[in-house]
């Protein structure tokens, strides 16, 4: 296979990283998007090229599209108290690499989420996103790309993209159970999450940008879905706390900020079409409750 050099946006985040660290060993060259000096320094590090810019910048988004033969998009600004905002900024940069690679039949590959669909039951790749969701419009603009010359696909992620150096939500629902003494689960229990470790999605990210069809959606998923009770429960014995059942309602104080997804991540998922597609298989990593027993505690 020939190799290429592929813009990577959000190099040096938990999942970006592992996709740079799987470019690089597939013999692919990285030119990888930083805001900060840190971040140049940890690319140089990597054996990446460093492109200085970020997401509000969209003349550096451009540039560095441009100036590569694809194009990989992971970067996200998670700040949930301007969350619209954040959504908006994605939008104004899927549509500037779009634009980019308008006609040139290069590869974009963009990141999307498992939680945009319907909730409580088994979502597979060629279900749409609810219109209403969060990120959905970026979602469609990427998609939309394949009719414009760019070879386009999604990749959706689920709740739990797992490793070391996690800080999404498990460790959150950690850090909660650790500080309030016991480890907790609305109602039954069993709301479903979705998991995969953040390297063998960077897989799918490297098989996406070699050979994904344009227009395709994807999963990056290698477990289907795992109760939130069999999470708390995990936690729970880690810490040596006791592990409890509560109501929806006390859901919204006792898990803070993370209330939210607690109450509405529902989300068991398939990857069986990705798999076929691109030939991935998650492998030689550890599930999400073997991580956590890990490398978690």
């Amino acid at each position: 296979m020939s190799t290429s050099n592929f813009f990577v946006t959000g190099a040096t985040g938990f999942v970006g990283e592992a996709v740079v660290r799987e470019l690089l060993a597939a013999g692919h060259q990285v030119l990888g998007l930083a805001r900060s000096d840190a971040a140049a320094a940890t690319l140089t590090n990597l054996g990446a090229e460093v492109h200085r810019g970020d997401l509000l910048n969209t003349e550096s988004l451009a540039a560095g599209a441009h100036a590569s033969d694809g194009v990989i998009h992971t970067a996200f600004i998670h700040d949930f108290s301007a969350f619209a905002a954040s959504v908006a900024t994605d939008q104004r940069a899927v549509e500037t690499l779009v634009t980019a690679l308008e006609g040139s039949g290069k590869p974009l590959v963009s990141t999307s989420g498992i939680a945009l669909m319907a909730p409580g039951k088994m979502s597979i790749e060629s279900e749409a996103s609810l219109p209403e969701a969060f990120r959905a419009a970026s979602e469609r603009i990427v998609l939309a790309a394949a009719d414009r010359g760019v070879r386009s696909s999604i990749v959706r992620l689920p709740p739990s993209v797992h490793g070391k150096g996690d800080h999404g939500f498990v460790p959150a629902l950690i850090d909660i159970a650790r500080r309030k003494g016991f480890s907790a689960y609305p109602a039954e229990g069993l709301r479903r999450w979705a998991a995969v470790h953040r390297f063998d999605a960077a897989k799918v990210y490297r098989l996406a940008v070699e050979k994904g069809v344009a227009g395709s959606r994807l999963h990056a998923v290698a477990e289907e879905g795992i109760p939130l009770k069999t999470i708390a429960e995990t936690i729970g014995a880690e810490l040596g706390i006791p592990v409890r059942s509560i109501t929806s309602q006390e859901a919204a104080e006792h898990f803070e900020w993370l209330a939210h997804f607690v109450n509405i991540i529902d989300h068991p998922t398939s990857s069986t079409i990705t798999r076929n597609a691109l030939g991935w298989e998650p492998q030689g990593q550890p599930g999400l409750l073997e991580d956590m027993r890990e490398n978690y505690f």
